[in-house]
């Protein structure tokens, strides 16, 4: 099957290599004129391609010229006409983040992996949590806290202790970071329709961050989040090494 293919990379020297050795070999489209993106470099770049594609609903296939690639597929060129007529899609919907600031700005973003709150100066940040309305923590002392989807649970939440979650399993996951009080808290598991809301307490003496998918908010007030159900990311994985398969993996490392 013929297919017009978008080919995007970052400014990575291996992943420039990629594009022009793909684009003399297969020829290059404009994604507005594409059937589908090929994304060469990280996750942070699929990341990134995966929001401006968003308008134009193409699926994306990212093939890995980064570090990690949790997100890409294994890089090749010989196959690769093969590879995307069989690959299997994923549908993946985002995290709508609102925040506001202490300047009464008003941030929004989408995030697919999860929304973060960082502290954002020498002392421990205060949050208090409520969840669809109903206040469940008073007040968490810690260094941040995430919200994280299963797309994005084995991120930076993992690295959080935060727990795996199965992909179409409709869980959210809320994690803190290096909890002070309560100590040993261990965050909680929330259904994907759950309203979350942080207040940051005492503001001003210990300022927050908020952060979506690398798209940061200083100094913020409050912050919230939920998933997005009207919005779904086209994510492309070769059969077998789909999210789903790669999730299983990683608790059986």
């Amino acid at each position: 099957m013929a297919r017009k293919i978008a080919f995007l990379a970052s400014r990575e020297p291996k992943a420039q290599t990629a594009l022009e050795a793909l684009t003399a070999r297969f020829g290059q489209n404009a994604p507005e004129n594409a059937d589908l993106i090929v994304a060469l470099g990280g996750d942070g770049f699929m990341l990134q391609t995966i929001h401006e594609a968003q308008e134009s609903g193409l699926p994306v296939y990212g093939m890995n010229c980064g570090t990690i690639g949790f997100l890409m597929n294994e890089f090749s060129e010989d196959d690769l006409l093969e590879r995307l007529d069989d690959a299997e899609e994923t549908l993946i919907n985002p995290l709508k983040m609102k925040a506001m600031a202490t300047d009464g700005k008003i941030h929004t973003a989408l995030a697919i992996n999860e929304v973060s709150l960082l502290r954002a100066g020498p002392q421990a940040a205060k949050l208090r949590i409520t969840v669809n309305d109903q206040e469940r923590l008073p007040e968490l002392v810690c260094d941040g806290a995430l919200l994280s989807t299963p797309a994005g649970s084995t991120a930076y939440n993992y690295s959080a202790h935060g727990p795996i979650l199965p992909i179409g399993s409709d869980v959210l996951a809320l994690t803190a970071m290096a909890a002070f009080r309560p100590r040993r808290w261990q965050g909680a598991l929330l259904p994907k329709s759950a309203r979350v809301r942080f207040d940051v307490l005492e503001p001003e003496k210990r300022p927050v961050m908020a952060d979506a998918d690398g798209r940061s908010a200083l100094n913020v007030k409050w912050v919230e989040i939920q998933s997005d159900p009207s919005v779904s990311h086209r994510i492309l994985f070769d059969p077998g090494h789909g999210l789903e398969e790669r999730l299983m993996r990683e608790q059986f490392a």
